[in-house]
């Protein structure tokens, strides 16, 4: 990175954690990009994969609308969805906008391509892969679970997640990027079913570890029903490390702001806490801080307090240059 070269940051993930701090970078005068898991099986995008057999569109339509600066009714068509009776009820107009680029160009990655223009996109949105993924969990208690929708439906711990098929090919821009870039995110998302569907993707998760850059995991603030019940930050941090096989995560960023009991739902909901010596212990550098926003009553990460820790990262590794 060059004194005049913006610096290029890779966020890696999907679900609804990842659009949130997307919406605080897309400001900054960086080079972004957003590798978007291709895993969803449920809702519209799940009605749409089955009946096209194309890439879910659901995760990849949220970090567009994320990193768009068009009318804001544009946002607002893009995330419509039907409440009728029929064939139509649930489908969200964005996902049948990419189908139907996809059918009209020659890839989904050149739908992606047509419609960022349409949206006016600050930074570059990439599939993990041009195949849809799908999701399955072994359960602790030995049986298996195919579906990334109903994996944390199950009442009971998962003890590992695979992908099929397994020798699916990352893009090659995906590749690309994590190779040059100063900075990689991953999160916040759901663990087992946003985050890992990626990094299992093996050239995907080579890069990741070959790269050069800075790797920081943004813990969740609060546990996951049927995923992360009752995890530690550190919990999070050793299910990566189980599942890759080698240390691809250079510092956590965790919440330490209390939430409000209220806010926690369903009931045994808890707030993320912190092992700072099993940290310790797995080499993690830990960032924690005030990283809560409770704006309309939801607990997420805040936008501009992650954008803020994110660029004094930055700011610490231009120094040490």
């Amino acid at each position: 990175m060059t004194t005049t070269q913006k610096p290029k940051v890779v966020v890696i993930g999907g679900g609804t954690g990842l659009p949130v701090i997307l919406r605080g970078l897309k400001k900054q005068p960086i080079d972004l990009t957003a590798i978007v898991t291709v895993a969803d099986d449920g809702g519209s995008s799940g009605k749409i994969r089955e009946q096209m057999d194309v890439l879910p569109p659901g995760d990849i339509r949220n970090v567009m609308v994320a990193l768009s600066n068009t009318d804001p009714r544009m946002e607002a068509l893009m995330q419509y969805r039907f409440k009728v009776e029929g064939d139509l009820s649930g489908h969200v107009i964005g996902n049948l906008i990419l189908t139907a680029l996809s059918q009209l160009n020659d890839s989904y990655v050149e739908a992606i391509e047509v419609l960022s223009k349409a949206m006016r996109i600050r930074g570059k949105v990439i599939p993990a892969t041009d195949k849809p993924l799908i999701l399955n969990a072994i359960m602790e208690d030995g049986s298996l679970v195919q579906g990334e929708s109903v994996i944390p439906m199950q009442g009971q711990p998962i003890d590992r997640v695979f992908i099929t098929p397994e020798d699916v090919k990352a893009l090659p821009a995906a590749i690309e990027a994590i190779h040059d870039a100063d900075l990689i995110v991953l999160g916040p998302g759901s663990l087992y079913t946003s985050i890992l569907p990626s990094l299992l993707v093996q050239d995907l998760q080579d890069a990741i570890f070959e790269s050069k850059a800075y790797k920081v995991y943004i813990c969740n603030i609060l546990t996951q029903v049927g995923e992360t019940d009752f995890f530690t930050d550190a919990d999070h941090a050793q299910v990566i490390l189980n599942h890759v096989g080698r240390p691809i995560i250079d510092a956590m960023m965790i919440n330490t702001a209390e939430v409000p009991r209220h806010l926690m739902f369903p009931d045994d909901v808890l707030q993320v806490s912190q092992d700072f010596e099993k940290d310790k212990k797995l080499n993690i550098n830990v960032i924690a801080g005030d990283l809560l926003s409770t704006e309309g009553g939801l607990v997420r990460h805040a936008a501009d307090k992650v954008t803020n820790t994110l660029l004094q990262i930055l700011m610490n590794l231009k120094e040490k240059e």
